[in-house]
């Protein structure tokens, strides 16, 4: 897990969620099935939802060109990467939060750019 104490990547990050969040909100135990995201080079693509203790985060991506990405949150001042994935082509997996939160799933093209593909479900338990 990465801890980042910076305000610009931060407030940076912040911003992203929020005009993320302005799209088409997350519905537990629905995949959000997204076949292809063109990102610019050196740009960053992100999709974010709420999780909650005994929800699942299930993933799955696949670029052609190599991409950063992560999944994380918020916590003050500090940019919290449960996940982080250094120059990978595909990445799938299971997370399970600890916290409520907002957490975003975040990949950022290289010199190249990059053509993405991903899908994911919140598998949230009836309470």
């Amino acid at each position: 897990m990465k801890l980042i104490p910076s305000p610009t990547i931060a407030a940076a990050a912040a911003a992203a969620l929020v005009a993320a969040c302005a799209g088409k909100p997350v519905v537990p135990n629905e995949p959000r099935i997204v076949p292809k995201v063109s990102i610019a080079p050196y740009a960053v693509h992100e999709d974010c939802m709420e999780l909650r203790p005994g929800d699942r985060l299930d993933f799955r991506f696949e670029t052609i060109e190599p991409v950063k990405f992560n999944l994380h949150y918020h916590d003050g001042k500090l940019l919290v990467m449960p996940l982080t994935r250094d120059w990978v082509t595909a990445d799938s997996g299971v997370y399970a939060p600890q916290i409520r939160q907002g957490y975003c799933l975040m990949w950022e093209a290289g010199l190249d750019g990059a053509t993405l593909a991903y899908r994911y479900v919140v598998r949230r338990v009836p309470p």
